[in-house]
């Protein structure tokens, strides 16, 4: 079955970074790639309320830049990617960058969106830029994966897993995960940090599911005591050169105290290791 995968690009390196990693990660897959460059009409009148419409001026020049980007970076994956398996296409709209992605998952039935960890500001402090926090929150209908500037292409041999086990587990939820080991042979890490001893008959269920869902493919449960959660998992990931973070990001929870941004800031390991946002079903 043919894959469909969203790549946000900005033209900056971060985003083609991002791409070049997808279409490494899926060399072996039949995919469909649509790259999307949203674009505004900046330099519009600011005390204008009006919206620019196609054929002035603002709109067809910044219609202009954005497609001859996707044009240019066409030929560049035409020059290092002769896959038969990859198709690419573009999309060039006015709109913000949310929006546009959340228009092209909706038509083209995307199942996976990749992207950088910022865009053209990169500023060295900021690792994880606004835009890429607010995809990972807002998209809730497709899987977000967060590449890193500094993260080159390895093929995945070791996913980490963090869950504090107190919601039941779907299959359909943890799928992208499955299939990401799948492809790549990689193991999964389930890591548990925890404060108290023991867990309760819910969780105990909960970890049960896990490991029906995971009984195909190789995977380890870890428990780290008495450490904050942050810094636990930046140990656990940066001592075992771990390959990959993934999450499901459940409204108000976990994700979203790792991900607020003061923590990011905070969490080097995330400067070199490729995060997956899952969605609760």
């Amino acid at each position: 079955m043919k894959r469909k995968i969203l790549l946000p690009t900005d033209f900056s390196k971060n985003a083609w970074n991002a791409m070049t990693y997808a279409i490494e990660l899926y060399k072996d897959e039949v995919c469909e790639f649509y790259i999307l460059n949203t674009f505004n009409a900046t330099g519009y009148a600011l005390e204008s309320m009006m919206v620019p419409e196609p054929g002035e001026r603002f709109y067809e020049e910044a219609k202009k830049q954005s497609e001859m980007g996707l044009a240019k970076m066409l030929k560049g994956l035409s020059f290092r990617n002769e896959n038969p398996k990859h198709q690419f296409f573009t999309v060039s709209q006015f709109n913000s960058l949310l929006e546009g992605i959340k228009d092209v998952i909706a038509k083209k039935d995307i199942e996976l969106v990749v992207m950088g960890t910022k865009g053209d500001t990169d500023a060295a402090s900021i690792v994880y830029g606004s835009n890429t926090i607010l995809v990972m929150e807002k998209i809730r209908n497709c899987p977000v994966m967060a590449i890193p500037k500094e993260a080159d292409f390895k093929k995945p041999k070791e996913i980490v897993f963090p869950t504090d086990y107190k919601t039941p587990f779907k299959r359909r939820e943890l799928q992208h995960l499955m299939d990401i080991a799948k492809i790549s042979g990689a193991v999964i890490r389930i890591l548990h940090i925890v404060d108290a001893d023991g867990l309760d008959e819910d969780q105990q269920n909960n970890k049960r599911l896990l490991e029906e869902n995971f009984e195909n493919l190789e995977h380890s449960f870890h428990t780290l005591r008495n450490v904050d959660v942050q810094g636990g998992l930046s140990a656990f990931v940066e001592s075992r050169d771990s390959d990959m973070v993934t999450f499901i990001n459940r409204k108000h929870s976990f994700f979203g105290s790792i991900f607020s941004k003061p923590m990011v800031k905070n969490l080097g390991y995330h400067s070199r290791v490729p995060v997956l946002a899952l969605h609760d079903v």
